[in-house]
């Protein structure tokens, strides 16, 4: 159950008269600490905003506003009523990377109103690691059906930086490497777009609560003075509408994280805390876990999807992953291509099996052990075959037990027709999220949107892919994801929300020269506890886990947390992160690098006073290097206090997985 609670609530509303020329006083809201000021006004009759960050411009004055297709908002304003409160307020999700959050904002909201007479609304909330706002459209056309031909919404910053994307362009499913570059040398980029602003200045761009709208991207463009203006991209429907509203219109937020050092964009609770709390009220059904699949040998060709003599979901072979995850301590199995319709489009159901599949039985068998099959739904991006269908499976899937299914839309349009991160996919995904979780299922989503914390509203949606993933470092002709891939996620893809990457890959062998993962097998452990999903696949076939002793820090290794802290990182250089697995004592440290060998402390401040602990560490070898020892690794044990300090030895592209419990 979702607990609140509420410190304070303070509401004063007035309202500002003597407006003249469309200009007015200028009104501004701060953070609880004063760190963060916001200015909101009018000038030269448009609307705009400005943000102050410890006394210094951080973003310049920049356009608020819409393009309807009636007319524009912002264009000819001026500014009427304002409203402010505060809040302050504890909760706690089923799951996450923290198990208790606070919610702590200053808010203004600032109506304005066009020549027209349509009014908008601006909803700024600033909290002490950043700043949201959102508009509401109210409903002045008494219900009436309107078109959003453009979000006219700017961000300036006051000057250049370099900043980590990918490009919205030629980049499906935001499968990209995130690389390096100057603002002002980019094309239009997917968020979260994260910026080294200054020496010891971090951002992170992004937007908080996606529902019925389009997907956010940001076109650089060079300002006055040298300053950096984004402009709002928002992704259209294929005609050309970027949004279709009617009544009242609530866009997404928008959302800066500000932070004094890298790991701290990590640690914010910014975009949870802008999103609602759980629409489920018994949210018992909703399990964490750590889980394995049919999944790694066929992407490494050793089995297939579809039905043919080297059929991966077979009820055989997917008992005989069930008796495995049985035996290690892993909840579930996940097996793809255990329905007919692969590679045949329309004819896809998601209502029966592969004659050499048998779901009743293999759902039985994995109960009666404790395991829990996995179900896989991919459409190839026929997104209403799967509405018309779901209502039916979803069922089923309750019926045999089945919590978790695997979502998959390998397809460019929606439908053949428009793009997933539309309005059109964003409708479907919550379609799809709304429906499982009146059936107590999980979703997993593949080929998602990207993330932007609806797992507070829905916490059935556990995680999701849109990242470049393992599965590149099967097949992808170029050589897979280069050393530096996961060292630079967590401050970018990682700051939307859970990341379905699949990690812990323990057999490097090749199908493509030269395409395996860029990395030590210390590395993969560490990643499994960098890459943050509550539903954590162990993505190797279960052939390669058998007599390793590496796989005994992933039985070990949990999938939710209660404290996660960020003691050192750089981005795309190496990050650790330290966290503390939920109901219990243990902390578990992953530690990853790039293709540079380096040493690392950790400073273990964060354990409980007068009290020993046993520290259980999986490191690179003597000898290892991603290149030429990739296996080479050594298991040791040290006795730890409060206050000790972890050195740690990083090969080339290497890492360290650490458990720690008291003794």
């Amino acid at each position: 159950m979702q607990k609140l609670v509420v410190r304070f609530v303070i509401l004063v509303g007035f309202v500002l008269f003597g407006v003249t020329a469309g200009n007015a006083e200028n009104v501004k809201v701060s953070s609880p600490d004063g760190a963060v000021i916001v200015t909101v006004g009018v000038k030269n009759h448009r609307p705009f905003y400005m943000v102050d960050y410890e006394g210094k411009t951080l973003v310049a004055p920049s356009h608020l506003g819409y393009l309807i297709a009636d007319g524009e908002l912002g264009a000819h304003a001026k500014m009427g009523k304002v409203v402010r409160s505060s809040k302050d307020e504890t909760w706690t999700q089923p799951w996450g990377e923290c198990e208790t959050t606070r919610n702590h904002y200053n808010e203004l909201i600032v109506s304005f109103r066009e020549k027209t007479g349509h009014p908008m609304l601006v909803v700024f909330r600033v909290f002490n690691d950043g700043f949201g706002f959102r508009y509401i459209l109210p409903d002045s056309r008494k219900g009436q059906a309107y078109q959003i031909m453009d979000e006219l919404t700017e961000l300036t910053l006051s000057h250049d930086a370099q900043a980590w994307s990918i490009p919205s362009n030629h980049t499906e499913y935001f499968e990209g490497i995130y690389k390096k570059d100057l603002l002002s040398k980019k094309d239009t980029v997917c968020t979260p777009l994260t910026i080294e602003y200054e020496k010891d200045l971090f951002l992170a761009i992004h937007e908080a609560a996606l529902e019925d709208y389009a997907s956010i991207n940001l076109t650089p463009r060079f300002g006055d003075g040298g300053a950096v203006r984004l402009l709002t991209a928002l992704t259209p429907w294929r005609n050309g509408v970027k949004v279709y509203a009617q009544g009242e219109m609530k866009s997404p937020w928008r959302t800066m994280i500000i932070s004094k050092t890298a790991g701290g964009l990590l640690t914010s609770n910014l975009m949870l805390n802008l999103n609602e709390p759980s629409q489920i009220k018994d949210m018992s059904w909703i399990e964490p876990g750590r889980y394995i699949g049919i999944w790694w040998s066929i992407h490494k060709k050793q089995n297939t999807w579809e039905l043919g003599p080297t059929h991966g979901a077979t009820t055989e072979n997917v008992k005989r992953y069930m008796d495995f995850a049985a035996r290690h301590g892993f909840s579930g199995v996940l097996a793809e291509g255990w329905n007919p319709g692969w590679g045949q489009g329309e004819k896809i159901s998601y209502l029966e099996s592969y004659p050499d599949f048998d779901m009743d039985e293999v759902t039985r068998y994995g109960l009666q052990k404790g395991v829990r099959f996995i179900g896989h739904t991919e459409t190839w991006g026929n997104a209403t075959l799967l509405e018309n269908q779901m209502e039916q499976a979803f069922s089923w899937f309750e019926r045999l037990g089945i919590r978790a299914v695997k979502t998959g839309y390998v397809g460019r349009y929606f439908d053949g027709k428009e793009l997933a991160k539309s309005q059109y996919g964003i409708r479907h995904y919550r379609r799809v999220i709304e429906c499982a979780a009146k059936h107590h299922v999980m979703i997993d989503n593949h080929e998602p949107a990207m993330p932007t914390g609806i797992q507070r509203t829905w916490p059935n949606l556990m995680t999701q892919e849109g990242v470049r993933g393992q599965e590149y470092n099967a097949w992808d002709r170029r050589g897979g994801n280069p050393p530096s891939h996961t060292v630079t996620l967590p401050f970018t893809r990682g700051l939307a929300g859970p990341t379905d990457f699949t990690p812990a890959i323990f057999n490097f062998s090749e199908i493509v020269p030269g395409t395996h993962p860029h990395s030590t097998l210390a590395k993969q452990l560490g990643e499994f506890v960098v890459i943050y999903s509550p539903l954590q696949m162990a993505a190797d076939a279960i052939e390669n886990y058998e007599g390793q002793p590496a796989l005994s820090f992933i039985e070990s290794c949990p999938t939710t947390w209660s404290r996660t802290l960020v003691p050192n990182g750089e981005i795309g250089k190496y990050i650790t992160i330290a966290r503390k697995e939920r109901g219990g004592d243990r902390w578990f440290i992953g530690s990853i690098t790039n293709e540079e060998a380096r040493h690392l402390d950790v400073v273990l401040d964060f354990l409980d006073e007068a009290t020993t602990y046993r520290a259980v560490i999986y490191e690179d070898g003597p000898e290892a290097d991603f290149e030429r020892h990739p296996y080479e690794m050594t298991i040791r044990q040290i006795t730890v206090t409060k206050g000790d300090t972890l050195h740690l030895r990083l090969a080339r592209s290497g890492g360290v997985a650490i458990r720690i419990e008291k003794l």
